[in-house]
Order: C-alpha cells, then sequence, then structure tokens
C-alpha cells in the first residue's frame, strides 16, 4: 500500500479502532453527541473554522482526536475543515486528499461505534461521513461513486429517523431527505421510476426540520442554516427569509468567504445597492491581501455588481473597469462560461451603446452571440440588440 496522506490517516483510524476494542466498554464515553462538555471544548474551535481560521480551529481538532481517538466526532469536523477550504471555489481540488482521508478515518471508527457500542451515534456519523463524500464526488463529476456514497449515507440516515430525542443533530439528516426526495420527483422526471422505492418526502417539512436544527443542534446548526439559506434563496422563492439567515451568517462568521459573497449576491439582488457596494469594495480588497477563502471566484462576483451599480448611476468609466475586472477574474480561473462573464461583455456592450460606438457595441454583443449557449438569456438579449443595431 503507497503510504500518501490519506493512507497513513486511514491507517492511523484502523489502528486506533483495532485498540480500541481492547478497553472495557464502559470506561470510554461513546455518546459525545449528548455530552455538554464536549460542546464547550468544541464551540471556539467550531466557531474558528466557520470564520475560516483553519490552523487554529485544527489544532483544537488535534487535540478532540488525542482526548477521543476512539470516536468518529474529531476526524469529522477536521474532514469539515477541509471542506470548507473547497466550499468557496468547488473548482479547486487542492484539498481533495486530506478532506477524503479524513472522512474514511471517520467511516472506519464510525463503523465500529455502529457495530459494537452506540448504534445510533454510529448511524449519523455514518450518514454524515458518506454525505460529505458524496458531494464531493458529485462536484467532481464521479457520478457514480457519488451514487454509491448516497445509497450508504440515506440507509444510516433511514436509521436515524426516529431517533430525533436521542440529538436534535439526528433531525438534520431526516430534514434533508424530506425536502430533496421530493424536490428530485419535481425536478427530475426521469428519475421518478427509481424513486419509488424511497419513502416519499415533504418539502415543506423539510423545511420546518431545517429551521428547527438551525435553532436547537449544536454541530450541525451551521450546516443546516447553510442549507436553509440556499433552500430558501434558490428553491422555495423566499429571498427575504434567506437574506435573514446570510446576514446573520455573515455577521456570525465575517472572514467566511462564501457566506459573505452569499449575502452580498442577496443584497444586489434584492437592490440593497449602497450596502453592496460596500461590500463589495471589501470583498475586492480582502482578494488583494490575499484573505483565505477570497480568490477570483469570489471576485467575479463583487466586480460585477460593483460594474452594475456603477452603469445604474450612469457612472459609464467605473462601470467599465468594473465589469473588466470580472471578466480577468473569471478568465483567470475558467469561468468564462459562466453567467456574470456573459452579463460582464452584455453590459459592455449597452455602454458603449449608449456612448453611440455601436461598433463596440456590435464586437461585445457577437462576443456574447458566439460564446453563450443558444438558451441563455444574454446571448437572446445580445442577439436583440445585434438585430436592432
Amino acid at each position: 500500500m503507497k503510504l500518501d496522506v490519506k493512507n497513513i490517516i486511514l491507517l492511523v483510524g484502523i489502528l486506533v479502532s483495532f485498540f480500541g476494542k481492547g478497553q472495557p466498554k464502559d470506561s470510554l464515553d461513546y455518546n459525545l453527541l449528548q455530552n455538554p462538555f464536549i460542546q464547550i471544548e468544541a464551540t471556539e474551535a467550531i466557531n474558528s473554522m466557520y470564520n475560516f481560521e483553519f490552523t487554529k480551529s485544527n489544532n483544537h481538532f488535534n487535540y478532540l482526536k488525542k482526548k477521543y481517538p476512539w470516536h468518529p466526532l474529531p476526524y469529522l469536523l477536521t474532514s469539515l475543515n477541509y471542506w470548507w477550504r473547497i466550499v468557496p471555489n468547488v473548482e479547486n481540488e487542492e484539498w481533495d486528499d486530506q478532506f477524503l482521508a479524513y472522512i474514511d478515518t471517520t467511516q472506519v471508527l464510525a463503523k465500529t461505534l455502529y457495530k459494537e457500542h452506540n448504534e445510533i451515534e454510529g448511524a449519523f456519523f455514518l450518514a454524515a461521513a458518506y454525505a460529505f463524500e458524496g458531494r464531493l464526488y458529485s462536484e467532481r463529476g464521479w457520478y457514480r461513486k457519488a451514487a454509491v456514497a448516497g445509497k450508504n449515507s440515506l440507509k444510516y440516515f433511514q436509521y436515524c429517523r426516529g431517533h430525533e430525542t436521542y440529538s436534535p443533530e439526528l433531525l438534520f439528516g431526516d430534514a434533508l431527505f424530506n425536502y430533496y426526495s421530493e424536490w428530485i420527483r419535481e425536478n427530475y422526471p426521469w428519475l421518478r421510476p427509481i424513486m419509488w422505492v424511497f419513502p416519499k418526502g415533504n418539502k415543506e417539512e423539510g423545511i420546518k426540520q431545517l429551521k428547527e436544527v438551525s435553532r436547537n443542534a449544536f454541530y450541525s446548526r451551521t450546516e443546516a442554516q447553510y442549507y436553509l439559506m440556499r433552500l430558501l434563496a434558490s428553491e422555495e422563492n423566499d429571498v427575504r427569509g434567506a437574506l435573514q439567515v446570510a446576514q446573520y451568517l455573515n455577521e456570525s462568521f465575517p472572514e467566511n468567504a462564501y457566506f459573505e459573497r452569499y449575502y452580498l449576491r442577496l443584497l444586489y439582488q434584492t437592490g440593497r445597492y449602497t450596502k453592496a457596494e460596500k461590500m463589495s469594495k471589501g470583498v475586492l480588497a480582502k482578494i488583494d491581501s490575499s484573505k483565505v477563502g477570497y480568490e477570483e471566484n469570489s471576485g467575479r462576483y463583487a466586480a460585477f455588481f460593483l460594474g452594475h451599480i456603477y452603469e445604474l448611476r450612469k457612472k459609464y468609466d467605473l462601470a467599465k473597469e468594473y465589469y473588466d475586472l470580472s471578466m480577468d477574474f473569471a478568465e483567470r480561473i475558467g469561468a468564462t462560461d459562466k453567467g456574470y462573464y456573459f452579463y460582464s461583455l452584455l453590459h459592455l456592450g449597452i455602454i458603449a451603446e449608449k456612448e453611440e460606438d455601436k461598433d463596440l457595441a456590435r464586437s461585445y454583443y457577437k462576443r456574447v452571440k458566439k460564446e453563450a449557449d443558444r438558451k441563455h438569456d444574454a446571448r437572446k438579449s445580445a442577439k436583440r440588440r445585434l438585430e436592432r443595431l
């Protein structure tokens, strides 16, 4: 076996799991989800993780691994530490090996916990570990692996159902299952023949449960708020509700690049331009200072918002500067097939028209027409404007 990073971490987990079997069952605490002292010990580290202070949080998770080496909790938290380095730009594969290594170790320890000591906690950690693993595989386009991980996750989430009184953490999986099992049926009709083998969900109940986890859980609280924010904004058409959650997350974790970007997007979407302008400039400043998590992906959002805000204010020179910057950020990370790139080109054409430079306007519109998908709204708009010109 090649001893790369992933295999070394997994080997440590296997050894811990094996040697832990020799200790009397009652000598170890296998009920960490119910232990308030563990929560006190982990609070600062978890908050640091969501605030993108990854080294600080990892140091404390290492302490938890030394103190509770037989339990999957510290290993799942460590895997999340790497997961949140991936979230701001899921195209970045730099942290994949470390994330998957700790997910593997979580699964090894959770299986021992499930089979020999505490079925409920073991099932929760197995469900969570397989769910995060499946999420990464899906982002990477490894759909067969994602399907296997998803099937395993669902198996253990199903076991957790009905045990919510043990810990509010267990309701998290039920909430996601309730929502997405219905969402898949509605949005992917061709999957309905497969979905009949799974219990039906209830999207309304899923949202209600996510709100409950957001209020009452400890380990799953921020993850539940993250999903709640996204579902309210993109699926439930409750932008006001999503904005409230996003504002809370941004204020609680002001250095979290993803939360700030999402809050910024909702501010822009709801026409709160003065605040969006200030925040966009703050995001660009954090990118310039190489703040952890702030990179080109956040930059293309912030620059586009500034471009459009200044265009609306008829400050065309500033608008053009920021549209160009948004495109530059997109080109650096290969995001030239994304909406903000096409809309930057389109709006540069619109400004050129307003400045009576029709040849320049045509060149921008032709680029949008050539590069955007036929069904893309930006392409349709560019085509109409070209015909008019």
